[in-house]
């Protein structure tokens, strides 16, 4: 979060600053979401009960590491992508080059986004392979790992959305679309199944 506290980007996010906005609290949603992951496995990996899955617990915490680390990092690279669609827009419309100039910017804005859909799904996966092989006592946190990233999946398919709206090349913001409405229909199922499952676990 470019070192700024959980508070302070939380007060950043709640000023008229264009940056950060609803990519960078999609990300921070999602690299919860892996943080989740991680700890579960961390929970589990030493534990005599799980020998048998534990290398298959240790890989998964190796790859929730990972996703959370991009995810932070995609905090700042929405951030860059966003100025200079922002500076496009203060173009006059009667520039010649304008047209250009915020395609091409709306193009950079919609892949901090988008990528952030690839990993938030990496995670959903993660966090499906230890719902049954991590520790029981965190199952719980398979849920809400499981809840995080998809509501961070939804959120940055909306910045990848207002940005391919505004495109004028619609085969484009058409394979762009296409592929975010794949990571929706392949994973938020997924998520929820995910929830649903881990509720039906801790209730009595």
């Amino acid at each position: 979060m470019n070192g700024l506290s959980i508070e302070e980007f939380a007060s950043k996010l709640a000023s008229k600053d264009a940056v950060p906005g609803g990519g960078g609290a999609s990300a921070l949603v999602g690299a919860l979401g892996a943080a989740l992951a991680s700890m579960v496995g961390n929970l589990t990996v030493g534990k005599p009960r799980y020998a048998a899955v534990e290398e298959d617990v240790r890989k998964l915490t190796v790859r929730a590491n990972a996703a959370r680390e991009k995810l932070l990092a995609l905090i700042a690279e929405d951030a860059r992508a966003f100025e200079p669609l922002s500076k496009a827009y203060g173009i006059p419309r009667d520039d010649p080059d304008r047209e250009s100039v915020m395609e091409a910017a709306l193009r950079r804005a919609s892949e901090p986004p988008l990528e952030m859909m690839r990993v938030c799904a990496e995670v959903v996966e993660i966090l499906s392979g230890l719902i049954d092989k991590g520790s029981v006592l965190a199952v719980s946190d398979v849920g809400v790992g499981a809840a995080l990233a998809g509501a961070a999946m939804k959120g940055a398919s909306l910045n990848v959305f207002i940005n391919t709206g505004l495109m004028k090349d619609a085969a484009f913001a058409a394979a762009l679309n296409a592929e975010a409405d794949r990571l929706l229909e392949e994973n938020i199922s997924k998520a929820d199944s995910l929830c649903a499952e881990t509720a039906r676990r801790v209730r009595r």
